[in-house]
This record gives C-alpha cells, sequence and structure tokens, in this order.
C-alpha cells in the first residue's frame, strides 16, 4: 500500500533505480500524463491534425483514444523488450532521425487519402526517365474522406518509437524496477494510459471546437476536412526533412537551447518544439485561407454558405478543393 508520503516524494525529472513496483508504476503514469501535456512532436501534431478531422468531440475523441491506445500497446513492447534486455535503449540521434522520416511519410500518405490526391507517373524504360507528375485531385466524396481511428492508430504506433528523454527512463529505471518478465510491460502500458488520459481530452476538445464554429454545418465539415488534409500533408514534410537533416547533421537531433525548467519536453526549446509550432501555425493558415476561399466562392456563385450546390459548380468551374 503506498503512503501519501511515498507519494508526494515521487521524482518525476530523474528517477532512482530501485524503486518499489507501486512507485515505479505509479511514475511511469504521471511521466505519461507529462508527456501528454507537454508539447512532444510524436504527440501534439499528430493528435492534432486527426482530431480537427473528426469534426466533432466524439470523434475526436475517437481518434485520439486509436492513437493513444496504439502508443500505448507500443511502449507496453518496448517496455518488455527493455526489461529482458533485448533492445538496447540509448540516446540515438540517428534512430530518432528514422523515426522523423517514417512518421512524416505516414502523416503524407494519410494527407493524400484525406485530400484525395492522385499522381500519374510517366516511366520511360528507355532511355530511362520519369515524366512529370500530373497531380489530380478527386473532388468527389468528400464526406467519406476524413482521417480514420485506424490511420490513427497506425501513427500511433510509429511514433512511438521515438526514444527521448521519457522512453529512457521508462527503459533504463521502472521497467528494470519490476520483479518478472510478467510485469516488465506494466510501467509501459502505465505510461501509455497517463498519455492516453491527456490526448483523449484533448482530441475532444479539438474536435468540439471544430463543430462549433459560426458557420454552417457543411463548410465547417469542408473546413476541418481540408484542413486536417493540409496539416497532415506539412507536417509530413517538415518531419521528412527534420529527419532528413538529423541523418546528414546528428547533431540537429540534440541541439537545443535551455529554458532552466526541469520538465521534459519543457528543459529546453530543439528540433521538436519547433516542429510543434510549425504544424500549428500551419493548420491555422490552413483552416484561415480554407474558410475565406469556400466564403468567397460561394458568395461569387450567389448563393448561401452552405448550400449543397457550392460543391457541384466548383467541380464545373474546374476548381480544385484540395488546395488551401
Amino acid at each position: 500500500m503506498l503512503t501519501v508520503g511515498e507519494i508526494l516524494a515521487i521524482n518525476l525529472w530523474s528517477p532512482h533505480h530501485g524503486l518499489p513496483v507501486g512507485i515505479a508504476i505509479l511514475t511511469a503514469f504521471a511521466l505519461g500524463v507529462v508527456h501528454g501535456v507537454t508539447p512532444d512532436e510524436h504527440t501534439w501534431p499528430i493528435t492534432f491534425s486527426y482530431a480537427m478531422g473528426s469534426f466533432s468531440a466524439r470523434r475526436g475523441m475517437r481518434s485520439a483514444l486509436a492513437f493513444s491506445l496504439s502508443f500505448t500497446v507500443q511502449r507496453a513492447l518496448l517496455s518488455e523488450l527493455a526489461y529482458l534486455g533485448m533492445l538496447e535503449i540509448t540516446a540515438n540521434p540517428t534512430w530518432n532521425a528514422v523515426v522523423y522520416v517514417v512518421v512524416g511519410a505516414v502523416m503524407v500518405i494519410a494527407a493524400f487519402y484525406v485530400l484525395r490526391f492522385r499522381c500519374a507517373l510517366h516511366v520511360h524504360l528507355w532511355p530511362p526517365s520519369i515524366g512529370k507528375c500530373h497531380r489530380q485531385i478527386d473532388t468527389g466524396g468528400w464526406a467519406t474522406r476524413t482521417p480514420t481511428p485506424a490511420m490513427a492508430a497506425v501513427h500511433g504506433f510509429v511514433a512511438g518509437w521515438g526514444l527521448g528523454a521519457f522512453a529512457l527512463i521508462m527503459a533504463t529505471v521502472l521497467a528494470p524496477a519490476m520483479p518478472s518478465a510478467a510485469l516488465g510491460w506494466a510501467p509501459g502500458v502505465a505510461f501509455g494510459l497517463g498519455t492516453t488520459a491527456v490526448l483523449v481530452l484533448a482530441g475532444a476538445v479539438i474536435g468540439s471546437l471544430i463543430r462549433h464554429q459560426r458557420i454552417p454545418e457543411q463548410l465547417a465539415q469542408k473546413v476541418a476536412q481540408e484542413g486536417a488534409g493540409w496539416t497532415l500533408l506539412a507536417g509530413g514534410a517538415l518531419f521528412g526533412a527534420a529527419g532528413c537533416a538529423g541523418l546528414v547533421v546528428p547533431s540537429v537531433m540534440t541541439a537545443g537551447i535551455s529554458t532552466g525548467i526541469h520538465v521534459h519536453n519543457l528543459d529546453q526549446v530543439n528540433v521538436g518544439t519547433l516542429l510543434v509550432g510549425l504544424v500549428v501555425v500551419v493548420s491555422v493558415v490552413a483552416i484561415t485561407r480554407t474558410v475565406h476561399r469556400l466564403r468567397h466562392v460561394s458568395a461569387a456563385e450567389g448563393e448561401p454558405v452552405g448550400e449543397s450546390s457550392v460543391e457541384p459548380s466548383r467541380r464545373s468551374s474546374g476548381q480544385c478543393d484540395g488546395s488551401p
């Protein structure tokens, strides 16, 4: 039974080895909550993108839950592997750069799905060359093109392999505190559930905010979908660029400006912090431009915003719904 004194003595900045099992699991949960609250590049931008396209509090919560539970499964696996000594967990800039590239690729693929991009490449076998990519945007079926929970779940599992300060503490201090391999996964699950509690609430709030803007429902839905699509596309490009830069110059992944705050993710401004900020800026710009464009098109057609005739008129005029 944990005492109040033991709970108050929990050290989230640098927990020591040899913690009792209960304290280790509680520490993992608390670190998970901190991980969800602080601006972590592997949670905030992705959760924001999927929740924004969900268009309601319930769907935003569902997307965040799918992401978080998949992330929890990954952390449980990571914790068990660390306990068994089957995976050496160290601060490896190159590994994190590779994760950035993979996360970015998954975001771009999701964006192509949401924005209904189709790209035809003309390949010539001899002489070997690749012709111009003619991008097309299918403007039909917008109602069926929202980010899905399955996509969020894939993203959660992939993003979880980023090995920052939280993963290092869990793998090197908390997992070894377990009494046997039968509980080696427990710190990972506790950590993931702590993050889940925060992200599910955040997803519900974001989805609700998009749903209750002072714009007609049909327009709000299109804004949510396009905003999510372009955020995923731009965010994926930013993650990929950061990862490639890290592969070329590994010091990019570890460089940062100290803030003097003894809270992980807030202790310094680094490439992860910049990614979070840039993705938020992209989201705001994408939403603002989409609202302005759709209202302008509706006014030009001489019909109230939100009428079902807006979309057919756009298709007949040859405009693409996918541009921000």
